[in-house]
């Protein structure tokens, strides 16, 4: 199965950022982080951060490019999409 990642347009600590996801299991998303050198603290509950220098190796590994609708999309469809907890009140 596909591992999906969005342009690096999210912004944080002075570097743009991509989304790294996968459409069957956190097992496949983490095997393929693994072979991309993504340090276990980049997961963040559905997804790994990905920053702008590493997209390009992210897609020579086989990351399929799509924009970040698609990327949650998927995420949501696949029964992975894991949202934030609003904080107490």
């Amino acid at each position: 199965m596909p591992v999906y990642i969005d342009p690096p347009t999210w912004p944080g600590h002075g570097r743009h950022w991509s989304h790294l996801v996968s459409d069957s299991s956190y097992a496949e998303l983490h095997a393929f982080a693994a072979r991309l050198g993504a340090p276990p603290r980049a997961f963040e509950r559905d997804h790994y951060d990905i920053p702008a220098a590493r997209y390009a190796d992210a897609v020579r590994l086989g990351a399929i490019e799509v924009g970040s609708r698609e990327l949650v999309r998927r995420l949501t469809a696949a029964g992975l999409r894991r949202r934030k907890h609003p904080g107490p009140a």
